[in-house]
């Protein structure tokens, strides 16, 4: 089954934080927060302005994305827990991931 969202709206699976501190301390199903980063998996065609015209949205599918702690209706699709957001939701877009890391 194939899913489109519409309008300014795109469909993000949520990327699971690592289960171990820096200091290798393994942290536990229930003391973990929900990540707060993502992958967008398929967006809308975007907004339309006051005359009507649509603009596009700046978020592809394959981006990696970085949005607000309460963002998003979880939904669950073939089986997967996934989130629905407006781009407005999302914070930024995370352009390099391997140098993200590595910087950290």
């Amino acid at each position: 089954m194939a899913f489109r969202p519409l309008h300014d709206r795109i469909l993000v699976r949520r990327i699971e934080a690592d289960e171990k501190t820096a200091g290798g301390i393994i942290i536990p199903d229930t003391a973990k927060e929900k990540p707060q980063e993502g992958e967008v998996i398929a967006v809308g065609p975007g907004s339309r302005d006051e005359s009507g015209k649509l603009t596009p949205l700046d978020v592809k599918a394959g981006d990696r994305i970085l949005f607000g702690k309460w963002s998003g209706t979880e939904i669950k699709l073939n089986g997967e827990d996934l989130l629905i957001m407006k781009e407005s939701d999302v914070m930024g877009v995370i352009e390099n991931v391997a140098a993200v890391k590595k910087a950290a």
